[in-house]
């Protein structure tokens, strides 16, 4: 039996998505401690879903991450991998995910990850000065 094709879908009027580059530092705090620090961060606006920051993995703790075998696709954005916060326990599961080979219109979210913001203590954004 074969898996049908997976939709590739690109951005449009209908469906809008944006990259752009986070003018503010982002911080995001997991169990009471920050898990990333970046003034690097990208901003993702797709459609009208709540805009969501992705966090290069170099402005990551990673040493607190665990990776899952959850898998999700999206036909714009390509297969997503998670990682679970190790020190959150079960409310840690899943929190975090990324697209390591994105689809060419979301192609700049490579390396990055992103958090779930009802999932961990706060992701703050301060404003530049």
């Amino acid at each position: 039996m074969t898996m049908p094709a997976r939709k590739h879908l690109v951005p449009s009027a209908e469906h809008p998505i944006t990259v752009t580059p986070e003018t503010s530092r982002v911080v995001v705090r997991a169990n009471g401690k920050a898990i990333a620090d970046t003034r690097d961060a990208l901003t993702l606006r797709e459609a009208s879903y709540p805009a969501v920051q992705y966090i290069p993995r170099k402005d990551v703790d990673m040493s607190r991450l665990v990776r899952s075998t959850h898998q999700t696709y999206c036909p714009y954005k390509g297969e997503a991998a998670y990682y679970s916060i190790a020190d959150m326990g079960d409310a840690g599961k899943n929190v975090v995910w990324t697209y390591e080979h994105p689809f060419d219109a979301v192609k700049e979210i490579a390396e990055h990850l992103a958090f779930y913001p009802d999932r961990v203590d706060s992701i703050d954004t301060d404003t530049p000065h």
